[in-house]
């Protein structure tokens, strides 16, 4: 199996960057000091947020609050593929089940226009490069959910309540924007990787240090899949006195280039190519392979890749040699062309436990127990 086109890829295929931030073993004393250099840096970069922390912590800065809106922030303290999104999208859908009125702000990383930029999934959305994969994946899963993309998330909050009369909004990847108050700090920890080397950026993947998590009000624990291995120790949850919500992450079917539903058994014993631009590729193979799926072939892009007509070229040949089908996964998908011929497969979120900690955080009554 190849890792996708060289030129694409260049010298630091996402998957070297997933074992550098999450190594398998301890890292020798020797890597250590090769890598001492990126550690400086890191000291750096953490001696800056915690300054920003600081201000906020002491007063100097404050949040700011939009009354009669409820605020839900989630968040990680990783880079990427913590499983954030699917978060998202299961408490966007509880929401709308109770009769509440759902907004999510979202920044839209990876978009080219400066300009905010509001929509639903049941009306015409914009071009990926003006509202970006992730807010058009969220409109299209759950199209009662009003989306707000752009920079000033308080400004969104306060279009939200005053020009649409949402009582409720979801501040996507907001544990860092501490600017716009909110009323829930839910923060994504997922159990396979933990907090990888424990290094903040650009060392490790952290975006503050382990010591923000007592922050959060909410602490959502993404189960670690059985073919992943054991769960890694993570000593820091130890310390946060927050509740606790466990969930884990499954396929619930695929979908092919028509929108046609199927099993997820339907491409068992099929070859197939897998197409993904993540910035933790592992687990999207684990699935592939854990339904059944035969994968000769790998193209991996770096996260929120822009895939060009020579790179998509390339993955159509690589899989007619192959005689097999090209999948991908939704986020990716919305990047893909009018016509690219690709199977998704769909992600579900099953709470295991804490869902009365879960429905407290949305402002949600308790469910009543059947007599």
């Amino acid at each position: 199996m190849t890792a996708g086109p060289g030129t694409a890829l260049s010298t630091r295929p996402p998957t070297a960057l997933e074992r550098f931030f999450y190594p398998s073993t301890p890292e020798p004393w020797t890597r250590k000091a090769l890598l001492s250099p990126l550690s400086l840096l890191s000291w750096t970069y953490s001696g800056a947020v915690r300054l920003r922390g600081a201000l906020y912590d002491t007063g100097l800065l404050r949040a700011e609050p939009v009354e009669g809106l409820r605020v839900v922030s989630v968040g990680n303290l990783n880079v990427g593929g913590t499983g954030k999104t699917p978060a998202v999208l299961h408490l966007a859908e509880m929401l709308i089940r109770e009769g509440r009125k759902v907004g999510i702000l979202t920044r839209g990383y990876g978009r080219e226009s400066p300009e905010p930029v509001t929509f639903t999934g049941s009306e015409p959305t914009p071009e990926v490069t003006v509202a970006g994969d992730e807010p058009l994946l969220l409109a299209r899963r759950c199209p009662q959910a009003r989306l707000f993309v752009g920079a000033d998330r308080v400004a969104a909050a306060r279009r939200a309540r005053d020009d649409f009369g949402l009582d409720t909004v979801l501040l996507d990847d907001g544990f860092q924007h501490r600017r716009l108050h909110r009323d829930e700090d839910l923060v994504v920890v997922d159990e396979a990787v933990g907090l990888g080397n424990g290094h903040l950026l650009p060392r490790g993947p952290l975006r503050e240090p382990p010591s923000a998590l007592r922050r959060a009000t909410l602490l959502w624990l993404r189960a670690a899949p059985l073919s992943s291995g054991p769960t890694v120790p993570i000593p820091w949850l130890e310390a946060v006195t927050a509740p606790r919500v466990r969930t884990r992450y499954g396929p619930t079917g695929w979908w092919d280039s028509s929108g046609t539903e199927h099993a997820t058994t339907a491409l068992e014993g099929r070859p197939v190519l897998v197409l993904a631009g993540l910035a933790r590729p592992g687990g999207f193979l684990r699935t592939v392979t854990a339904l059944g799926a035969q994968m000769r072939d790998a193209a991996l892009f770096p996260d929120h890749h822009r895939f060009t007509a020579d790179e998509l070229r390339d993955v159509e040949a690589r899989a007619r040699r192959e005689g097999a089908l090209v999948v991908t996964t939704e986020k990716d998908a919305v990047r893909l062309p009018q016509g690219f011929e690709a199977w998704v497969v769909r992600l579900g979120v099953e709470v295991l436990e804490g869902e009365p900690h879960l429905r407290r955080a949305l402002g949600l009554p308790e469910k009543t127990r059947d007599l």
